[in-house]
């Protein structure tokens, strides 16, 4: 029995979980994957393989088809974000399928916070200056009753207004679906986006890719903002459209931007937002830490078992 594993960062902590493997007598395939393999790429090796561990790759009906064509047999959606999984053609084929959910809210949160801490102390500037040779001062922005437009509410946006609550700042919440507590009520604003949008000094986004989210700050919802405004986002890169972004940030409309992820990752060698100083960019990295890789890891490798019917407790 072979289980393909695509998601970088379980890849990268592989040797931890062979043993795993071994014991229930399952061969890894692991190729070398930087951010995602083509669908092409996929329709080759999927087929070989009774179950997959699926990153950020596009796991689409064709995939799938010619994974139902071979051996393939069950699948796990590494993490949370399911947008480039076609779920209904797993289940039109019959093939089992889950992600794994409330695995790494606080990490990406964490991410989140530190961008908002580097746009507002400029530290990423300050450092590349250091490293030049030179002594900048620049004067930053204090945290303390600014305001934060969090855009979704899930397990990832309820970590991050946890987090910038606790720096005294003001959190108004647009997230039309996520469950709320009365806590949750007394110690933040839910607003429908995108009501007061222009009263935030920081617009944050963590929600999911949908096609109701997608582009969702775009040029009219930019213009619709306080003059620089920073932005930060950690969850999928086409909830910004990353034209009106640069447009923004040419003009100073955006102050500065603190970007996880891209609409094409890895992010082009020619793209224009390398241009911007004022911006910190990550490498779709948020929920990439030993210990949250760990956990995520061993939940998608007991489910793929469980639906594999393996005899083997991971």
């Amino acid at each position: 029995m072979k289980v393909l594993i695509t998601c970088p960062p379980m890849l990268g902590q592989l040797a931890e979980f062979l043993p795993i493997f071994e014991e229930a007598g399952i061969e890894v395939i692991a190729p070398n994957v930087v951010q995602v393999l083509s669908e092409e790429e996929l329709i080759d090796l999927v087929p070989t393989v009774d179950g997959w561990i699926i990153g950020d790759d596009p796991a689409t009906e064709r995939v799938f088809k010619a994974g139902k064509a071979g051996k393939l047999k069950a699948a796990v959606k590494w993490g949370i974000g399911v947008d480039n999984v076609d779920f209904k053609a797993c289940k039109a084929l019959d093939i089992p399928i889950i992600n794994t959910p409330l695995m790494f809210g606080a990490e990406v949160a964490t991410i989140a916070v530190s961008y908002v801490l580097g746009l507002a102390r400029q530290t990423y500037y300050i450092d590349r200056e250091v490293r030049a040779g030179n002594w900048v001062k620049p004067a930053g922005m204090s945290l303390a009753s600014h305001t934060v437009a969090l855009v979704g509410f899930g397990d990832i946006g309820k970590a991050t207004a946890r987090f910038l609550k606790a720096f005294d700042m003001h959190i108004n919440v647009y997230d039309p679906f996520a469950s709320r507590t009365e806590a949750d009520e007394e110690a933040y604003r839910f607003l429908s986006f995108p009501e007061d949008l222009e009263t935030a000094d920081f617009v944050v986004t963590t929600c999911a890719l949908t096609a109701g989210t997608k582009h969702m700050i775009n040029a009219e919802t930019i213009q619709r903002m306080k003059d620089g405004v920073r932005i930060v986002n950690v969850s999928r890169g086409p909830i910004i459209d990353e034209a009106a972004l640069i447009a923004g940030l040419k003009s100073g409309k955006v102050h500065s931007a603190g970007l996880d992820v891209f609409e094409v990752e890895p992010l082009p060698m020619d793209s224009e937002l390398r241009t911007f100083d004022r911006c910190m960019f990550g490498t779709h990295n948020g929920s990439n830490t030993i210990q949250g890789v760990r956990r995520a890891s061993h939940q998608a490798i007991r489910t793929i078992f469980e639906f594999l019917e393996v005899g083997v407790t991971a």
